[in-house]
């Protein structure tokens, strides 16, 4: 058996449920945003997106520790 997903990456089902698309697509949503600090990225999330503060904050997280230069 695997082991159950922890951390951030454990929201990713309940966010592709609850805004209706893949992770994938929000990983390419923040690319535009690389730039920013973490809290831009979350609040950029939420005003554009209307993505809620705790799943805005676990995809910010996963997307840096993958995407760092």
């Amino acid at each position: 058996m695997s082991e159950p997903v922890k951390g951030p990456k454990s929201y990713f089902p309940s966010i592709e449920t609850k805004y209706g698309k893949p992770i994938e697509h929000w990983m390419e949503q923040l690319k535009t945003v690389a730039g920013q600090k973490h809290l831009e990225q979350v609040g950029w999330l939420k005003a554009e997106h209307g993505i809620g503060h705790g799943h805005a904050n676990a995809l910010v997280h996963v997307f840096r520790a993958e995407h760092q230069d």
